[in-house]
């Protein structure tokens, strides 16, 4: 697989900043104006893309299969027909949209969760595809989309190693020629303790891709993190305000945060640079900083030195702490008065 992605004019590589997903997901509250102030949001805080779900409650389950029963879940106690329902993105939205993103600078995709939904973003000319964590396995979408010939993002969590490859291999195996994995806990929210960032460089190494993290911690500490383990996307679920609520808010970080993320993913990623010894040229004016041997007490012509009356000190202009042992018990050929740097010409 290459590891020089083109996504428009963004390129994804080991060798350039993250690239920043801000998630739309439910958060517009079936609201278009609302939808739109997202893009807006995104774009000012600097993201680079904003995503979109492309799905209907219908084309995602029936009515009546699952209640969610789990107490420590967000959606305890919803019918996941309804939840679907309130959280999907019309798909007459998605044209006006793209049109924002566009006019904003953004790079604005989606997530396809059945084959027509695919269909549908083929005609808007999407430029990446994301498959989410709970579709990796739907090995018939996979196909759709990899035939498509679009870069991929796949998103990890809920599967095993197996199942990874079994996904990886069928996109490849059906044209797809750019992918990129996700490291993802499917918890909402996930936990520090259950991020797992170290898998990160392990998914590289055993699927020769470029990796990333679908975040759904609290904060941005983690999506920092993971830039100093290869990941070059990041995605976050953002929203205006966690405050107005939403079906993804109470995880999903708001504008000032995203901002930051922005900010702080390229510092470190600026920040990993090369094996790196010696002095640098921004160091070399700090130089003068660096201990040596001073004299401390005034020295008559012939005095020895010793403890009381040479120290190793700042500034850097004497003899290298290392030659005090050698030093010491030598004889001044001059006097030498309280603050002088000692060097090897005052050495009898």
């Amino acid at each position: 697989m290459t590891s020089i992605i083109k996504i428009q004019d963004f390129t994804i590589s080991p060798n350039h900043k993250p690239f920043i997903i801000a998630e739309m997901s439910g958060n517009h509250n079936q609201s278009l104006e609302r939808a739109l102030e997202i893009i807006d949001a995104a774009a000012e805080a600097g993201a680079h893309a904003v995503k979109l779900q492309t799905y209907t409650a219908d084309t995602m389950t029936l009515k009546g299969v699952l209640k969610i029963e789990d107490k420590n879940s967000l959606w305890y106690g919803r019918e996941l027909y309804e939840l679907y329902q309130e959280a999907y993105t019309p798909w007459e939205w998605h044209k006006p949209l793209f049109e924002r993103a566009k006019e904003k600078g953004l790079i604005i995709f989606s997530t396809p969760f059945d084959e027509t939904a695919v269909d549908f973003l083929e005609e808007l000319e999407v430029p990446v595809y994301k498959i989410a964590s709970f579709e990796n396995n739907d090995i018939p979408l996979l196909k759709k989309v990899a035939q498509t010939g679009k870069p991929v993002i796949m998103s990890t969590g809920a599967a095993t190693l197996t199942q990874i490859d079994d996904a990886v291999h069928t996109l490849k195996n059906n044209g797809c020629e750019q992918l990129i994995l996700l490291k993802c806990t499917s918890t909402y929210p996930s936990t520090p303790e259950n991020t797992n960032l170290v898998t990160i460089p392990h998914l590289a190494q055993a699927f020769d891709c470029m990796t990333g993290l679908s975040d759904h911690t609290m904060g941005i500490g983690a999506a920092v993190a993971s830039v100093a383990l290869g990941a070059r996307v990041i995605e976050k679920h953002f929203t205006l305000s966690r405050s107005e609520g939403g079906v993804d808010s109470a995880f999903s970080i708001e504008p000032h945060e995203l901002k930051s993320l922005v900010i702080e993913t390229e510092r470190a990623f600026l920040s990993l640079g090369k094996v790196q010894y010696g002095i640098q040229k921004a160091e070399e004016k700090s130089l003068i900083f660096k201990r040596s041997i001073y004299v401390v007490e005034d020295i008559k012509e012939g005095e020895e030195f010793t403890s009381k009356n040479i120290r190793v000190i700042r500034p850097g202009f004497g003899l290298q702490p290392k030659y005090y042992d050698l030093v010491l018990g030598k004889k001044a050929h001059k006097a030498m008065k309280k603050g002088t740097p000692l060097t090897f010409n005052e050495l009898l």
